[in-house]
């Protein structure tokens, strides 16, 4: 590992042809070398046309589901190498919990895509966004929105403090929207970065030219950069702005999004006296900030907004818990709970913060600033001498409102604890941190909770509300999931699009799509009315390797007597009165009289369109989007038609769904019933499966 650490451009593994150029990086305990990073002669601008030529091409050959299937597959290969990724992380300061956020959270990311991926995209290219807008009279002339996946190619560049999820959660939603990516990872931590790249490269799985890596510094990476191209920038907010001010971005229509310094508040609720479960939680949660990854996070607690009252309550409670949980040292021992941060400059750079912090009015509540007593990784224990080694650190302020204490971001195991009066004043403080990625608040009354939701929401990507129902459940203040937004506004960068399917969505193009309904059908694999049906034999008759869009059963009539309406009625016990009271319905402004239920009609449609005899169809397992439109009275008829809307295969199953159009009518044409039916259907005949 003291080589010069290799990038993965253009499918190749690539060093410098001179072995002396480079930056030291060194390990984070012992201050040993660990490699070289250089991209000295690196052609930046080949690996981004081969990530636009082979890559989109790769990509585009797949479905959603079959690039959801891959990031299964790739968590998997990760999954089995991880304690690899683990030793390694040991390196840069990671404990083994320290790499449950990183390792582990970079895995999961990869599997809750994969799942998200199969469960909520179409198994095609096309997504669809809203409904069908409706551009004529006749329904000859539709309009619908789509999302379509960029030409170009997702460089991201991350941060050193998570060189695994920091990176994973933005390469999953950007291989499962198709587009290529290029990591370029934070030099103190890159090993890590090339570490799980080689794993998905040996693998043999990865599409051509969906990933590559730059091991090192990309100085004229925005000048080949070009519309369809996005950056995904995690770091400090001074380089976000110069980046954000290339021409690039600013005129040449690449997509930028960063997530910044971010002076994030954790607010105890005047309720959560010290005793309650709010306080106790409150307290743990705080440790955990302060010394998971020595505090090195862009989500930790970095203001701690207390009531006047309970301030020193809280630090001796914090004092307690460290005392009693936290083991400072090398990670190689198996005692240490806390390493060091990632590098003895960015100890330096710590120091200096807390410098800052002192200067404007703040004091040491708790830990010292000099080199801490520490563990080595022998197990032997002495003054940390050559380690980047802090103990976590309380600032406590007098004046809450100091500048310093809301613009000042310590990046380490720092917070400043300040005291307020009142919920509107912990609010303000709030918001004085300019934009944050996330506001924790501890309490278990709900007013408090309403009061300071209306008052930070707007600046925070994310809140949470910790109370003793969830205090053992939650996932922790510092702890983004991939299925909500990882952003936020103002200082925390602007971004919000990381999260669930949004972060897929970031990585395509929204377009507003005109045409006639056979065109659309055509471009979306998604029947609308108007397009072309066949009605040969019963679509339930039908295998989904036999089924095609359009397909359509037409029912026959039936006929809604008032015996009808009461037996089920009284059958099912709903006794509503539009349903059983002529008078008192005819007074309704929805209702000409008595009227069917609507679940009878919906019941009734059902067994006109149902072919009952065992089949390709193996289960309903749903209606969506019902709407009752026109009332049935007694004498009315029904019929059906039920159409083949939208047909998804599941990848790993035998089996895939079925969208199908039902539309219920009475005898004048008129609509009563609109829906979606959901169904399993086989994907093979029973005779080609036997």
């Amino acid at each position: 590992m003291t080589a010069i650490l290799p990038s993965y451009v253009q499918g190749e593994w690539w060093t410098p042809a001179d072995a002396s150029t480079g930056v030291d990086v060194r390990d984070a305990s012992t201050g040993e070398p660990v490699c070289r990073v250089s991209t000295d002669g690196l052609d930046l601008g080949a690996a981004l046309a081969f990530a636009r030529t082979a890559g989109q091409r790769s990509l585009g050959e797949l479905t959603f589901h079959q690039r959801a299937v891959l990031l299964k597959q790739f968590a998997q290969a990760l999954t089995a190498r991880k304690q690899e990724l683990y030793d390694l992380s040991k390196r840069a300061g990671s404990t083994e919990r320290d790499s449950l956020n990183d390792v582990d959270g970079g895995i999961g990311v990869l599997f809750t895509y994969s799942s998200k991926g199969r469960r909520e995209l179409p198994d095609g290219s096309v997504y669809l966004d809203g409904p069908v807008e409706v551009l004529s009279k006749d329904g000859s002339f539709l309009g619908r929105h789509v999302y379509t996946r960029l030409p170009g190619v997702a460089v991201q560049i991350n941060a050193f403090n998570f060189p695994m999820w920091g990176a994973l959660e933005k390469f999953a939603p950007a291989f499962l929207a198709g587009v290529p990516t290029l990591v370029k990872p934070a030099t103190p931590t890159a090993y890590i970065a090339e570490a799980w790249v080689r794993i998905l490269v040996e693998t043999g799985l990865l599409p051509d030219g969906s990933l590559q890596l730059v091991s090192g510094s990309v100085p004229d990476l925005f000048a080949h950069l070009r519309l369809g191209d996005l950056v995904g920038f995690t770091g400090s907010a001074s380089t976000a702005e110069r980046l954000r001010a290339h021409d690039s971005v600013q005129t040449g229509g690449v997509r930028f999004t960063s997530e910044t310094d971010s002076i994030n508040a954790s607010v105890l609720g005047p309720d959560a006296t010290p005793g309650t479960p709010e306080f106790d939680a409150y307290v743990r949660q705080l440790m955990v900030e302060l010394t998971t990854k020595a505090g090195q996070k862009c989500t930790a607690i970095r203001r701690a907004i207390v009531p006047a009252a309970s301030v020193d309550a809280l630090v001796e409670a914090v004092r307690a818990r460290i005392a009693e949980r936290v083991v400072i040292g090398d990670p190689h021992a198996p005692s240490v709970t806390m390493g060091p941060v990632v590098s003895l400059e960015q100890r330096e750079e710590v120091l200096r913060s807390v410098a800052a912090l002192e200067a404007a009015g703040g004091r040491l509540l708790l830990g010292s600033t000099e080199p801490p007593q520490v563990v080595h990784a022998d197990g032997s224990t002495g003054v940390a001498e050559r380690g980047a080694f802090l103990e976590p650190l309380l600032i406590g302020f007098t004046d809450a409102s100091a500048s310093a204490a809301h613009e000042v971001e310590a990046f380490g195991p720092v917070a400043s604890v300040l005291p307020y009066s009142t919920v509107d004043e912990a609010a303000d403080l709030v918001g004085r941190g300019g934009g944050s990625l996330v506001t924790s608040v501890a309490t278990n009354d709900p007013g408090v909770a309403a009061t300071l939701l209306a008052r930070t929401a707007a600046y925070n990507g994310r809140l949470l509300f910790l109370d003793r129902d969830d205090a053992r459940t939650s996932t922790g203040h510092g702890a983004p999931v991939p299925h909500l937004v990882h952003g936020g506004p103002g200082r925390a960068g602007g971004g919000e699009e990381l999260g669930g399917m949004r972060a897929v969505l970031h990585h395509m193009q929204r377009t507003a799509l005109q045409g006639s309904p056979e065109m659309l059908t055509a471009l979306t694999g998604v029947w609308h009315q108007g397009a072309a049906s066949r009605s040969d034999r019963h679509p339930f008759r039908k295998s989904l390797a036999e089924l095609a869009i359009g397909d359509q059963v037409v029912s026959g009539s039936r006929v809604v007597t008032l015996d009808d309406i009461e037996t089920f009625a009284h059958f099912t016990g709903d006794l509503f009165y539009a349903h059983m009271d002529e008078e008192a319905a005819a007074a309704n402004p929805f209702f000409p009289g008595r009227v069917a239920h609507g679940y009878l009609l919906v019941s009734w449609a059902a067994g006109l369109f149902v072919d009952p005899e065992p089949g390709p169809v193996l289960a309903n397992y749903g209606l969506e989007n019902l709407r009752f439109v026109t009332p049935v009275s007694p004498g009315d008829e029904i019929r059906v038609v039920l159409t083949a809307k939208q047909i998804t295969p599941r990848e790993t199953d035998e089996y895939g769904e079925v969208r199908w159009d039902a539309v219920i009518r009475n005898q004048n044409d008129e609509l009563v019933a609109s829906y979606d039916v959901l169904t399993l259907v086989a994907k093979e005949p029973a005779e080609a499966a036997s």
